[in-house]
Formats: C-alpha cells, structure tokens, sequence
C-alpha cells in the first residue's frame, strides 16, 4: 500500500509526525506532502493567482508553499511517481472537526480532494482541551486499527471517512462510533486590536459552540469520550429538496 500524507497545520506541525508514526505501522511506502505552513481554515481552496512553489525535504517528503488542496495536487500529479497513492491520511489535525467546522477544515479538504482523484481519503483530528497537553498517543494508539478495517471493508467512492479522537488518555476511551455530522452555533469571534505601530488589525478567533445535537451526532460522542467515525459524502445536493422543489414552482422561461 502507497500512502499519502498531508495535512493543514503544516508539515512540521506535532500531528504530521504523529501521522506518518501511524502510517509507517501500515506501510512502508508513505509520502508527505504538506502546506509549508499553518493552513488552519483553509477549506477546499486552491491557489490560482500566484506560482506554487515547493521543497524537497527528502526523496518522499516535501513541504509545499500552498493550501492543503495545492498539496494533494502537486503530490498526485507532480512529486509523487507512478503507481498513485492508494490511500490518502489527512491529520492528525491538532483540534476536532466536527459538525459546522467540517466546512472551514484543510485536514477535510485534502481528504476532499483525494476522494474526488479516486483514491480512499481518511481525515484525521485529535481534540484537545489545552493545546500544550494534546493527546497524541490517543490517535496513535486507535488509528492504526481503525484504518486497517476501513481499508479492508472499503466504502463508496463518493464517501471520505472523517475520525475524530477525543481529548481523554488512551486507555479511556469508551469505544468507536459511527456518527453523522452535527451542528455547532456560530460562535466566532473578530478581535480588533493595534499593532506597535498604531495601525489596526482584526483576529478572527474559534469559539463556536455545540448546538442542539441528538444522541449519536459527531460532537456529542467525542464529548462523551468516545472516537468519532462519520462518513462524510462529497455531494452535497439535497435529496428530498431535489424532489420537492420542481412540485413547488412552477418555473417559466
């Protein structure tokens, strides 16, 4: 198995070494392909006004100046030699993405844009209450596992798995669970403030909160101490809606 990895948070970030520790127990052709720097929020953008530009870490590691997006698309159709990946790990993100925050995440996008090159793409987050205490060895410890039966049950090539890991030691966790995508009330907050040489500047910072979630939703069961797996669909028409709204106008050119 040939294995991709990338992330949002950057190549050197915590969660990458984590990552490439939990691919190289299943394979020893892994690849690192990552923003050169943090990319948090990025979502599925792409960068279109300017070069993209890269380096050469080693054979198989390369830092990109780009988005997570710009990362999968230069490692699939620049760095990385025939035969394609077969399996895309994007994390380990260094804070959840759940419900609402699937949208803004680069750790979902390049899972994103591996599902839509063929290939099966894995998202992978680890929560944390304080930054400087994040649990990485919760990750290391379940994933290696959690990938191997995905991988051999397989899913839809419509379909990205999203795994989030909760912010409890390893051995308290309370199992796995399938989950699907909750909602989080927007909760962001922009802070203006100046800069040492009087001019003003605005920061935005995440603070949005959980929303009223039933029981199985994908922030409720990380909050109960629980690894979260939802299956996420890339398209996003309304099925129901779709039906609904041709018996609804009556649409005339």
């Amino acid at each position: 198995m040939r294995i991709l990895l990338s992330n949002d948070d950057g190549v050197d970030a915590s969660g990458m070494k984590c990552l490439e520790r939990i691919a190289r127990t299943i394979s020893d052709d892994v690849w690192i392909v990552a923003p050169e720097c943090d990319q948090s929020g990025a979502s599925h953008s792409l960068s279109l006004t300017r070069p993209i530009r890269y380096r050469s870490i080693n054979e198989y590691k390369f830092a990109v100046d780009g988005t997570p997006t710009d990362c999968i698309l230069m490692a699939l159709l620049h760095l990385i030699p025939p035969p394609k990946p077969t399996l895309i790990l994007s994390g380990v993100n260094c804070g959840g993405n759940v419900a609402d925050d699937v949208t803004y995440s680069g750790t979902i996008a390049a899972a994103v844009e591996g599902t839509l090159h063929g290939i099966p793409s894995i998202a992978l987050s680890q929560f944390f209450c304080d930054r400087s205490q994040t649990k990485w060895k919760t990750s290391e410890h379940y994933a290696p596992e959690l990938i191997r039966q995905l991988v051999s049950e397989g899913w839809p090539s419509d379909i990205l798995m999203n795994i989030n890991f909760p912010d409890v030691l390893h051995n308290q966790v309370k199992g796995v669970s399938v989950t699907y995508q909750g909602r989080g009330k927007p909760g962001s907050v922009m802070e203006h403030r100046v800069d040492p040489r009087g001019n003003s500047y605005s920061w935005i910072t995440s603070q949005r909160t959980e929303g009223p979630n039933d029981k199985g939703s994908d922030i409720s069961v990380v909050a109960d101490g629980y690894v979260s797996l939802t299956p996420l669909k890339i398209n996003l028409t309304d099925l129901s809606m779709y039906k609904k709204l041709p018996n609804t106008f009556n649409i005339r050119f």
